[in-house]
């Protein structure tokens, strides 16, 4: 724990976290957090990686209502919340086990998919497949080269 520099993907401040001293119920986010065994409590995260998805979302309501229960594929909800509690400079911080996950942790997932796709479970996406409408601007010369259809 002692590098202080950047790894090759730009994570040189994680590296400088301090592990927090136990605490009864939580478990304290960072790169200590190694197995989902080591996710015991609801996941606190240090107050300079606050960024997440999975930060902003899960909240003690959340944890109550998905700690300890598995999908029907049998992912349980501490694995779809590992990286983002591992990797506390991550953007999403969750993925879903399987597509089960998706139901199953709603209380989560619902949250994560609205805050990144700016439209909430029940929203539509509409495709106009009218070739006539398309908005397509014309090609850079260079890139247009490139072209051999």
């Amino acid at each position: 724990m002692g590098c202080t520099s950047s790894d090759a993907h730009g994570h040189g401040g994680i590296f400088k976290l301090k592990r927090p001293a136990p605490e009864e119920g939580i478990t304290h986010a960072g790169p200590w957090v190694k197995k989902v065994s080591d996710i015991t409590g609801f996941p606190v995260f240090p107050e300079e990686y606050k960024q997440s998805l999975l930060s902003k979302a899960l909240n003690k309501d959340v944890w109550e209502q998905c700690k300890g229960k598995s999908d029907a594929k049998g992912v349980s909800f501490e694995t779809c919340i590992l990286s983002g509690v591992q990797n506390v400079d991550s953007g999403i911080g969750c993925y879903a086990g399987s597509h089960d996950s998706y139901t199953t942790f709603a209380p989560l997932f619902d949250q994560v998919i609205e805050m990144y796709h700016k439209h909430g479970k029940d929203g539509k996406h509409i495709s106009n497949m009218n070739a006539s409408e398309l908005n397509c601007p014309e090609f850079p010369a260079d890139e247009a080269a490139m072209i051999v259809s």
